[in-house]
């Protein structure tokens, strides 16, 4: 079945002066009907270590800017995609087709089709919701994970910080993608709002900005509750991989308490590295993130 997409138009992405990669783009994806991916291929195709970065809800791979510069000057291949509904990729328009799954399953297949080896996951907010749940059933591609502000909910009641982000997606007529990353950033400027906004010519393409709250598995029953209590298991259990984990402290919904609850699941990870001055999108403070993460993994 068609699903019914739009496709922001390229001149929006026109003034990106901190993100000077060329978007790659794949209308294949094995299940999703000609509805375009984009993402950023960047740093040899025959490197040892390819960093795939996840991004979260509202934002998209523009947020791993200062991140990619370290990773691509070890050498390594960057793989960020933009998740659909998000940045470059197409955006379906009706709510009902952004479940779990849809972007769960669009994710596994970019990597089977792309053939990623020796992986090594970054991700935030639903980067990481989504992200943390595919090494156990692609455990031969991944080989470590750089996690920053996110969660594995399994159907517990939510805070009250989320349940008011929630309720504020669902009924706002108006949700300001940009403001609301640079607002919690507070370190950066003009042509980030712009390229934050810049997927969103309109409404009727935040779609996924409305959804995604709605989806987060806070609910015994819900779509994802099953994948993440696997994924706690097998990251508690049987993960091998490297591990890194970081957290801005200014983060009310996934900050420090529920990173470090997190953080215990991966046992041989170093201690918690706390931002202070990082947010929900700590990513904006993700050079200082990217130099610990790599003299840590030593590549």
């Amino acid at each position: 079945m068609t699903i019914d997409a739009l496709r922001t138009p390229e001149e929006r992405f026109a003034m990106l002066p901190a993100f000077p990669y060329d978007p790659a783009y794949t209308d294949t994806l094995d299940g999703y009907d000609g509805l375009r991916m984009a993402y950023i291929d960047e740093g040899p195709q025959d490197a040892e270590t390819t960093f795939l970065c996840l991004h979260g809800e509202p934002s998209w791979s523009y947020l791993y800017r200062k991140m990619i510069p370290h990773f691509l000057e070890g050498g390594h291949r960057v793989i960020a995609p933009d998740l659909f509904g998000f940045g470059r990729s197409d955006k379906p328009v009706n709510d009902a087709d952004y479940t779990f799954h849809f972007h769960r399953n669009s994710l596994m297949r970019l990597i089977e089709q792309l053939d990623l080896q020796n992986i090594i996951l970054v991700c935030q907010d639903w980067g990481g919701i989504l992200g943390l749940t595919l090494p156990m059933d692609m455990q031969s591609r991944f080989k470590g994970a750089l996690v920053m502000n996110t969660g594995l909910p399994v159907g517990a009641p939510p805070s009250d910080g989320f349940l008011f982000w929630k309720n504020f997606c669902a009924t706002a007529p108006e949700i300001p993608a940009g403001s609301l990353i640079i607002g919690d950033a507070q370190n950066t400027n003009l042509y980030d709002c712009i390229a934050y906004d810049a997927p969103f010519p309109d409404d009727r393409y935040k779609a996924g900005v409305r959804r995604f709250p709605q989806l987060v598995p806070v609910e015994a029953g819900m779509d994802g509750v099953e994948e993440c209590k696997r994924a706690r298991a097998f990251f508690a259990n049987d993960w091998q991989g490297m591990s890194f984990i970081a957290v801005g402290l200014r983060d009310i919904v996934l900050g420090e308490d529920v990173m470090t609850e997190l953080h215990g699941l991966f046992k041989n990870a170093p201690p918690l590295m706390k931002v202070p001055n990082g947010g929900h999108f700590v990513q904006e403070h993700g050079e200082e993130i990217a130099i610990a993460a790599l003299a840590h993994f030593g590549i």
